[in-house]
């Protein structure tokens, strides 16, 4: 199933899947649903986002709203959770601890998947590297993975998606053999499950007769250009064994960075919003201080339901501002506040709010921000920005440490409100909450 052979180039690619993460994080502290069908909804407990192996071999469709199946799951007796990403969260950063024992350099993609560098001395015995690497996180958090190797980031997916695919690999898959080999794989992937090609981009390879991953590999470079941009160009160079996704062509930096939610009830209250926008404002800047990036702008965004999804007789609302601030910043507490003016602003009585939200705008590295004399102008010297700066390190330490929330702004709002997400189906948050960690009694 894996080779090592020598002509291999100086450093290969490992693409680590959790299988059906969602649902097994569901499954690890509840052994009576080992074998039971299992699904995950998404935010207020809308749809289907996640399905286990059972789930899926039941044709339980994907996205599908809840309340349209819940007499089917009722009747199949498939266990509904709504999203936990408090314990998604956690048994993600433990995988990734994990493979970072394993190999020097990982590359986290998503909460379910990480690529891993895969140097000389991984390469050295390459196929008990991969079964050590899935045996280890199956032992230490009880989640099962696939991995893939190839010599290309998109090889390595296509990797994964084979060994996920065909039990007959035991979750283990490497394209790092003959071309002709390669090949074959290739032919049998369609073109709609090559990373990055989504399903505009499909349906124009379709009508041009690319229908599979070997198709586009063979494809005129020109013709991917026209149809797919230099993107497309790049995965097909990809798929030829071409590394084109390097530091020297690393993705371009986020330019803007949203939080933004839909409410569990209709909101009428102004000081409801507050919360609800003081709490985005603050998750945004956490995510920002995390990237090691400031904000210079801020727009606030608050509507009522859409056309044809609320009550026949609901007035529709939708509006934003924008709050520009003196000095780029990732402090929350100058966000909230930002928030709280741009609310002011357009905030309209009278309306059923279904929606808010905050986006940063303006995005650049910390590290590079050019001083203000506007800010020293206004008092604010740079002993005080050190000492905010101090500050939110030290609030990110402690929800980093005992769980989000553990500290929280007073314009957050204490206990639960009706902006917060529908839950009716969340599971305990049994390794982040001292309130919910499991008991066990003999």
């Amino acid at each position: 199933m894996l080779s090592t052979s020598s002509d291999s180039p100086t450093s290969l690619w490992a693409l680590v899947d959790c299988n059906n993460f969602y649902a097994s994080c569901e499954k690890l502290f509840r052994p009576d649903l080992a074998d039971r069908p299992v699904v995950v909804l998404s935010n207020n407990d809308g749809c289907i986002v996640a399905r286990s192996a059972e789930a899926k071999a039941l044709g339980i469709p994907m996205g599908a709203p809840e309340f349209k199946l819940r007499a089917r799951l009722q009747e199949l007796g498939v266990a509904v959770f709504s999203s936990n990403y408090a314990l998604y969260g956690d048994i993600s950063a433990r995988v990734t601890a994990i493979l970072e024992q394993c190999c020097p350099l990982v590359e986290p993609y998503s909460i379910d998947e990480a690529f891993m560098r895969l140097d000389a001395p991984q390469r050295a015995n390459l196929p008990e590297f991969c079964r050590h690497v899935r045996q280890r996180v199956q032992r230490w958090t009880g989640i099962t993975v696939s991995v893939g190797v190839g010599t290309t980031r998109t090889l390595a997916k296509v990797a994964t998606h084979v060994a996920k695919k065909h039990p007959i690999y035991e979750g283990v898959f490497s394209l790092v053999r003959p071309v002709e080999a390669v090949d074959r794989v290739l032919a049998r992937t369609p073109v709609e499950d090559v990373w990055g090609v989504g399903r505009r981009q499909a349906r124009r390879l379709w009508a041009e007769g690319i229908r599979t991953a070997l198709h586009m590999k063979n494809a005129d470079d020109i013709l991917l250009r026209r149809m797919l941009t230099i993107t497309g160009w790049r995965t097909a160079l990809e798929l030829r064994g071409v590394p084109c996704l390097g530091n020297d062509t690393a993705p371009v930096a986020r330019k803007t960075l949203m939080s933004t939610r839909s409410f569990a009830r209709r909101i009428h209250d102004k000081a409801m919003l507050a919360q609800a926008l003081s709490t985005f404002a603050v998750r945004a800047a956490t995510r920002l201080r995390r990237e090691g990036l400031v904000a210079s702008g801020l727009s606030v965004h608050i509507r009522t339901a859409r056309p044809g999804q609320g009550a026949a007789n609901e007035r529709l609302y939708d509006q934003t501002t924008q709050c520009s601030l003196p000095v780029p910043t990732a402090d929350s507490q100058q966000f909230i506040n930002a928030a709280l003016d741009g609310l002011e602003r357009i905030f309209v009585p009278g309306f059923a709010y279904a929606k808010a939200g905050v986006m940063l705008y303006g995005l650049e590295r910390a590290d590079a921000v050019q001083g203000s004399l506007l800010a020293l102008a206004e008092g604010n010297d740079a002993d005080g920005d050190k000492r905010r700066q101090r500050l939110m390190r030290s609030l990110d330490d402690i929800n980093g440490r005992f769980g989000r929330d553990t500290v929280i702004f007073g314009a957050q709002g204490m206990g639960q409100a009706p902006w917060h997400m529908r839950q009716e189906h969340r599971s305990p948050r049994m390794t982040t909450c001292w309130d919910e960690i499991p008991l066990v009694r003999c």
